[in-house]
This record gives structure tokens, C-alpha cells and sequence, in this order.
């Protein structure tokens, strides 16, 4: 078995909405069904035995081994704890090949798993071990270790729930929530609207504690040290016991707490001094630590933090009881789980030192043994809801000191007997404010109840009913796409709207090109869904960015198709039929809101189809309003969109609007038939976004189709009494409609140039030739830049063949190079004669055409 090709399927995808890791798999011949492999399946459930059921029940078909890896891969992660239900194994039209799909949490987990799958598949079929503990333990600690932390991840949870989309920017906690303009950033318990200076004044403790206690907040005396000699001297001020803590430290790193002695203060200062270069000496305020956590103008929750202690039994070490408490699942070695793990260092024999045992002590039956003076969560604690507990009085007090900081969210530690009581009443005080507090004591407190935390985060971010989400336009196709969403585009920006545009020549946002080439993959769309200067997005989505990463947004406002036709790029990844590519071509479709709108090509009977997988509605368009699908449609009360009377019909039971072909400048007053269509598409679009059909007129009535606003789309030069029309037509459908709309330009003499995209099949590269040959005089041939893994020469016989019946042409020449073919064509043009160029380098080709052109 070999594994030939991983893919990350990060968005919706062909397979499935779940984010998947897609291989190509080759299997043998005696792979091919395991039944053929002595023993095998017994050997691999001995060293897997929760792989679970290897076919279902009633089913006869061989399992083979790529089957057995994809089941392996998703066992693996589901036994490592991963949330993980689906997979899948495809025959490919390839003999032995098969595509293996399943589903991850995780993009390193899954690839991962799939190593681990086929070493332990290897290790079946040969009779080798495989340590099952030792691979679920890597998977488990590899998705600790990637996988949001649980403050980041209780706010996602609730975008999810809210049905927020997010996307995270970086391997660590910086997550966009919501699109475009309505997004929002947050990085742990911080949001984009936490203030810098306001965690600023919190990192500096000293400061802290002067703007609270110039707020009339109670807060602990003490005083800034720099040195062991000062840290005495403040203590001896203080009278009693002390704390000692870092400047600027977090998570309680170089606490001590609770210093009587000049001994003690000793260590302590080193302690706190391997934080910070500057020291806090305060009182030491007794009783219990507390933290409640400040959102906005609440306090949402809070927890008693008790410090990380065992419980001795008479019979073994602290350190053995340590390991003990250790053995907790919920502890782990950071804070992705709702404990952390107790720490044997210098700190904690320290401690234990004050209660007069080491690490190697056995303490009595029942004994409580501190570990830690602090009850930081990080370094071993516990928590315990108290929320409901917190006195009125307590929770203004909280409030008032997170505003005085600034901190929109505010972790406040404080140190009293009870939060039944205000904090006067008990001679408590706030010790500490915190920003990007750690969320995960709320979230999985040791005891008590969970508060939804990042809930009530999200809800000062985004208002009740707010989605963060911009209006997204996705369009998809064989032909017809890249116009399509540049007069979508332009009428959402008569709309008022600032649009973010991707197509196959670049990436635009309010018109401007931020980036060139074929932009029309998930990367582009990603790139405007994050841009802040975005409010709709219409984006062109090609086979190939779903086939090779799935779509960039879960789900769309509307998606148009506008066709399938005879295909395009047939024969690359397994796509091997029209069928095949309608089926890839579905999944915008497929993916559509449940109030969002797909648009469809009804002429089309693939595209057509597609109307039964929309969750949402669908407006079926078509020239011919008499298609049984239209008409029907519309009987049923849905939309319809379709051409009457020299008009342009949008309608819906016996509502209609019309607009005049006349008005569109794009179709010529209708004679170019694909463009009509491309209109009609994006009129669809727009009335599904319910833009007023003022605007609609004015976007459709005021589009450019030259060579600067839809380059190589059907542009149009004069060029000494000819004309001359520059397009990006690259299959058989292409050519036809472009012969089509010809047709209807009056011409001495036609003429076209052309060459042929060689990662085309042969038939449809010899297709398009053979198309023209029946239209056009003179055919000029040349070869592309780059003829994409075929030899020299070898398209332009491909072409040739094809004219080889031509019922019109009778001159044909080749040419090498694209602007020597140009040069040519336009060197034979006569007055009244019509040229059609074909271009390759779009806009090279359409820059040199203008050139020639402006010096004739």
C-alpha cells in the first residue's frame, strides 16, 4: 500500500462539510481485498481492537486496504479523544487506486493519524508490534498542543453556537470572528478592543494598586523594592505577614505569600526576582483567594482558588501522593485541560519545608499537605464556583476596578473570608487585576457550576441577532464566471457597498487589484473574508481550489451556476465526466444558507439538477421562458428569470420586472448570447440580496465590458475599419457561444487566432478547432507560452486535426508565439472584416493588441 497524495480539506468540500484530510491510496493486487491476507484482520484487531466493524452488515464488496486505513486513521483520533464521526473510500477510475476521506479536528492530528494508520496496518500485515498506548498518547498530547486553548475555545464554542464564523490567523490564540468589515479579533481573553494601555497599567502592579486606591477601592499596603534590604524595610513597616511578588508577573509565577519571617523573605524576594527586576512587598490580607471575572460592565462569574494540596494516608510519600493526584485525567501540563498537573520544584519544597516534610516524607492519615502557598490554577490549584455567592455590593466593587484599568475584560483576584459580604465589611481587599484572565476555572471549575464565559464575552462583541457576517456571492461554472462577478460586483457597489472580488485575474477590493493571477481558490477568498475594508464579497470558485482544499466559508448568501455544458478540464483528479465535474461543481450550492438564494442555469439540465441539494431557495434563469423548468417553477410560486419581448423578465408569481436589453450595454443590445445570460445571473443575485431594482438598472445599465473593467472577456477594438475582439475562450462551450455571438456582427471576412491550453484533453484541444473551422476563413495557430506538460508542437497538431473537416476555413497558418500570431492577423485586416483573438497571457496580450492598435 502506498499513500501518494495528502490533502488538508479545510472548508466545505466535495466529500463532505466537515474539514477532512483527503489521500490517494494505491493498493496491490492482493490488497485489493484483505481477505486474501492470511490472518491479517486478526493480527490488526489484536493490536487495535476498538478499530471497530470493517464493513457493514449485509454488504458483500471486498474490503480493501485503503478501506482499512481510512477506518484506522478516524479510530485513532476518536480513541485519542478527538470528536470525529466521518469517513469515506472512493474507487478512482484508476485500477488499486482509491481516495481515502476522513474527517479531522485538527489538520496536524488528522495528517498525523494517517501515519500512524498505515504503520499500524504495515505492522499487521507483517507480524511487527505496534504500540497502541504510545500512538494514542502522541495523538492525544499533539491535539493538547495545537487545538485552541480553553479561554480561545469557549469563545469560538459560542460564535459556533451563534453561528459566528471564525477563522484563526495564527498557530496560537488570535482568532477573526465574523467577515470583512464586521469582524472582530479576539487572542485569549482579549478582544480587539482591549486596551493596551490599560494592560499595561495591569502588568505594573504598583500602578494598580494606586488607581484603585485612588478610586477608594480596598487594596493591600506595601510598596515598590528593589532590593533584599528594602523588601525588609517595607516589612517591618507592614508589621505583620507579607506577600512578595514580581512587578509584572502572571499566573501567579514568583508569589509568595503569607511571610513571616526573615528567612522566608529571602527566598521569596529570589523568587519573584527571577520574574521581575522590580519587587511588591504588601500585607498580607487574609482568608480565601477569589476571583471574579469582570466582562463589560458585569461580573459574570466567580471562583475560590484553594492552593494545590494532597492528603496523606500513612502509608506513602508526598511525592508518591503527588503522582497520585497526578493521575487525574483533567490535570494535564498546560492549560488546555481544567487542571494542571502539581510540580515538584524548589517552590514546593520550600513549602513543605515551613510544614516540615520533604518530598520523601510520609505524612499521617488525613494530613492536609500544602504545596503551594499561591492557588493559582497554573501551578496545581483548584477552583470552586462561588458565583452565586458574590454579594451585590462585592461585584460593583469588582466592576469599578476593572473600569478604572480600562480592561473590558478583567480577571479580579481578591482576598477576603466570604464573597457574602462587601469587602469593607471583612477588611478584604483586591490584590491583583489581570487582563486576558484565564477563563478555564470558570469554565471547568473542580467544583461546582460551569458558567458560559465566552458567551457573555461574545455577547459584548457582537449584538443579539449579529452574525458578523458580510453578504458572500459565490459563483461558479464552466464559462461565464468571471463576468458574472464583476457585474455582480459593480452593482452591490452602486448598492453603496465595498466589495471584495475574486476572479481568474486577480483579487480586488473596491476596485482595486490587490493581487494578479488566477485568484479564483480558497487562499483569494480567505484574503478577502479577513479584509476590514470589505462589506460584500463576490467570489469566482473554480473546480480546482474545491477539488485540492475545499471552499473558504461555510456556507453563502447566494451561489450561482451558471452552467456545465460539455465540460472543462476533464480528466484531472479523477474527474473524468461531465457528471463528475457537475457533482464538484454542486458543492457551492450544497453549501448555500438555509434563507440564502442558489441561482441556476435552467438551459442546463446538469446545472438544473442541482436545485434538489440547495438548502435554501433557488431562481432558475434561461433566454427561453418557456423551459418546462421555468415555467413550472414559476407556477409553483418561485422566482424565475428569463428574456421577453426585447426585456430582461425577473419574476415571481405575478410580480415582474423588466429591463431593457437596450439598457445593457454588455449583451449589445442582446445579440451576444452568453453575456444576456451572465446578466441575467447577476440581476438574480442581486434581487436574492435585495437590493432595490433602481440600483440593479443602474448597475447593469452603467458596466463596462472593456478591456480594463473584465479583461479578456469579450472586448472590443476597432482597428482600421475592422473589428477586432479579444477573448479568454479556452473549451468547446467557450467557442461555441463566442461563435454564436459573431454570428451577429456582419463581416467581410473572419478570421481567428487561437491556440489550446495542452492540460485539455486531446478531444476537447482538437474540439475547439474543429468548432471554428465551421465559423471563420482563416485560422491562425500558435503556441501558448506554456503548453502544461505537452511537447512541442504537439497542440498545434491537435488544432490542425481538428480542421481538417472544416466546412469554411480554407487558410490556415502556425505561428510561434502569441504576439507574432497577433501582429499577422492584424497585418491581413481589411475594412469590414471581423478577428478574433484568443488570447493566452491575458494581460500582456491585451496591453500589446491596445499598443498596436493606438499606433495604426
Amino acid at each position: 500500500m502506498q499513500v501518494n497524495r495528502v490533502r488538508a480539506l479545510r472548508g466545505p468540500n466535495l466529500w463532505s462539510r466537515h474539514t477532512s484530510i483527503e489521500a490517494v491510496v494505491t493498493c496491490d493486487e492482493l490488497e485489493c481485498c484483505i481477505a486474501n491476507i492470511n490472518g491479517f484482520e486478526v493480527r490488526l484487531r489484536e493490536r487495535f481492537p476498538e478499530i471497530g466493524m470493517l464493513q457493514l452488515g449485509g454488504h458483500t464488496e471486498a474490503v480493501t486496504m485503503a478501506h482499512v486505513l481510512e477506518l484506522t486513521a478516524l479510530a485513532l483520533q476518536a480513541q485519542s479523544g478527538s470528536l470525529v464521526t466521518f469517513s469515506r473510500t472512493t474507487a478512482t477510475p484508476e485500477s488499486g487506486v482509491f481516495q481515502v476521506v476522513f474527517e479531522y479536528s485538527e489538520e496536524e492530528v488528522g495528517r498525523r493519524a494517517l501515519e500512524l494508520a498505515e504503520s499500524l496496518c504495515q505492522a499487521a500485515v507483517a507480524d511487527a508490534t505496534f504500540d497502541l498506548n504510545a500512538a494514542l498518547t502522541e495523538l492525544k498530547d499533539l491535539d493538547e498542543d495545537v487545538r485552541l486553548g480553553p479561554s480561545t475555545g469557549s469563545i469560538v464554542h459560542a460564535a459556533i453556537a451563534r453561528g459566528i464564523p471564525y477563522r484563526r490567523l495564527t498557530e496560537g490564540s488570535l482568532v477573526q470572528l465574523g467577515w470583512g468589515s464586521r469582524q472582530r479579533r479576539i487572542q485569549a481573553a482579549e478582544t480587539d478592543c482591549s486596551s493596551a494601555i490599560a494592560e499595561a497599567i495591569a502588568q505594573d502592579k504598583h500602578l494598580t494598586k494606586k488607581l484603585l486606591d485612588a478610586a477608594g477601592v480596598a487594596v493591600p499596603f506595601g510598596r515598590e523594592v528593589s532590593t533584599i534590604e528594602e523588601a525588609w524595610a517595607a516589612m517591618l513597616e507592614i508589621a505583620g505577614p507579607v506577600v512578595v511578588k514580581p512587578k509584572d508577573g502572571n499566573q501567579g509565577k514568583g508569589v509568595t505569600v503569607n511571610i513571616v519571617t526573615r528567612e522566608q523573605l529571602n527566598d521569596a524576594f529570589v523568587a519573584a526576582s527571577k520574574i521581575s527586576s522590580e519587587v511588591l512587598v504588601e500585607r498580607f490580607i487574609t482568608g480565601s483567594d477569589f476571583r471574579l471575572l469582570v466582562v463589560g460592565n458585569q461580573m459574570v462569574a466567580a471562583a475560590r482558588r484553594d492552593p494545590p494540596i494532597v492528603l496523606g494516608d500513612g502509608v506513602r510519600t508526598v511525592r508518591a501522593l503527588v503522582e497520585q493526584v497526578n493521575s487525574d485525567p483533567r490535570r494535564g501540563s498546560g492549560h488546555a485541560t481544567s487542571l494542571t498537573k502539581i510540580r515538584i520544584d524548589d517552590i514546593a519544597l520550600g513549602t513543605l519545608a515551613e510544614q516540615n516534610l520533604n518530598a520523601d516524607s510520609v505524612p499521617s492519615k488525613g494530613q492536609r499537605v500544602v504545596m503551594r502557598s499561591n492557588a493559582n490554577l497554573s501551578t496545581g490549584g483548584s477552583a470552586t464556583d462561588v458565583t452565586d455567592d458574590v454579594h451585590p455590593e462585592l461585584a460593583a466593587t469588582a466592576v469599578a476596578a476593572a473600569q478604572m484599568i480600562g480592561l473590558d475584560i478583567c480577571g479580579v483576584d481578591v482576598m477576603c473570608d466570604s464573597v457574602l459580604h462587601p469587602l469593607e465589611a471583612q477588611g478584604g481587599g483586591i490584590v491583583e487585576v489581570n487582563a486576558a484572565p484565564g477563563l478555564r476555572m470558570h469554565l471547568q471549575p473542580s467544583y461546582g457550576k460551569s458558567r458560559k464565559v465566552g458567551g457573555a464575552i461574545l455577547s459584548t462583541m457582537f449584538a443579539a441577532g449579529d452574525d458578523g457576517r458580510i453578504p458572500l456571492v459565490t459563483v461558479a461554472g464552466t464559462n461565464g464566471k468571471t463576468t458574472t462577478v464583476r457585474l455582480i460586483s459593480h452593482i452591490l457597489t452602486c448598492q453603496g457597498l465595498r466589495v471584495g472580488m475574486t476572479n481568474s485575474d486577480g483579487v480586488y477590493i473596491e476596485g482595486r487589484r490587490i493581487d494578479t493571477g488566477d485568484c479564483s481558490g480558497p487562499k483569494s477568498a480567505r484574503n478577502v473574508l479577513m479584509h476590514p475594508d470589505v462589506d460584500a464579497a463576490v467570489l469566482e470558485t473554480a473546480r480546482g481550489g474545491v477539488l485540492r482544499e475545499g471552499l473558504a466559508f461555510d456556507r453563502c448568501n447566494v451561489a450561482v451556476v451558471t452552467n456545465i455544458g460539455m465540460g472543462d478540464h476533464l480528466g484531472l483528479s479523477y474527474i473524468t465526466t461531465v457528471e463528475d465535474l457537475a457533482v464538484v461543481k454542486r458543492v457551492v450550492v450544497q453549501n448555500v444558507a438555509p434563507d440564502g438564494m442558489a441561482v441556476l442555469n435552467a438551459a442546463d439540465p446538469m446545472t438544473a439538477n442541482m436545485a434538489a441539494a440547495c438548502p435554501g431557495a433557488v431562481t432558475f434563469f434561461a433566454q427561453n421562458g418557456q423551459l418546462p423548468v421555468i415555467a413550472t417553477h414559476r407556477a409553483h410560486g418561485h422566482r424565475v428569470v428569463y428574456v421577453e419581448g426585447g426585456q430582461i423578465v425577473a419574476a415571481q408569481q405575478n410580480n415582474e420586472h423588466r429591463i431593457d436589453l437596450a439598457k445593457i450595454p454588455v449583451t449589445r443590445n442582446g445579440t451576444i448570447g452568453f453575456q444576456v445570460e451572465n446578466a441575467m445571473a447577476a440581476i438574480a443575485s442581486a434581487w436574492a440580496l435585495k437590493v432595490e431594482w433602481d440600483v440593479i438598472l443602474q448597475g447593469v445599465s452603467t458596466f463596462v465590458n472593456d478591456a480594463q473593467t473584465a479583461p479578456g472577456r469579450f472586448n472590443f477594438f476597432e482597428y482600421r475599419g475592422a473589428s477586432v475582439i479579444a477573448d479568454y475562450g479556452h473549451n468547446p462551450d467557450a467557442i461555441v457561444a463566442l461563435v454564436s455571438a459573431i454570428e451577429n456582427i456582419p463581416a467581410k471576412k473572419r478570421m481567428v487566432v487561437i491556440s489550446g491550453a495542452g492540460d485539455r484533453r486531446d478531444i476537447d484541444i482538437s474540439r475547439q478547432s474543429e468548432i471554428l473551422g465551421d465559423a471563420f476563413d482563416e485560422v491562425i495557430l500558435y503556441e501558448d507560452q506554456c503548453q502544461r506538460g505537452r511537447a512541442d508542437g504537439e497542440v498545434l497538431a491537435l488544432l490542425r486535426s481538428g480542421l481538417a473537416n472544416a466546412k469554411r476555413t480554407k487558410k490556415v497558418d502556425e505561428i510561434r508565439g502569441e504576439f507574432v500570431a497577433i501582429d499577422a492577423a492584424l497585418s491581413r485586416l481589411e475594412k469590414g472584416d471581423l478577428c478574433l483573438i484568443l488570447i493566452d497571457q491575458v494581460d500582456e496580450a491585451l496591453a500589446y493588441i491596445a499598443q498596436q492598435i493606438s499606433q495604426a
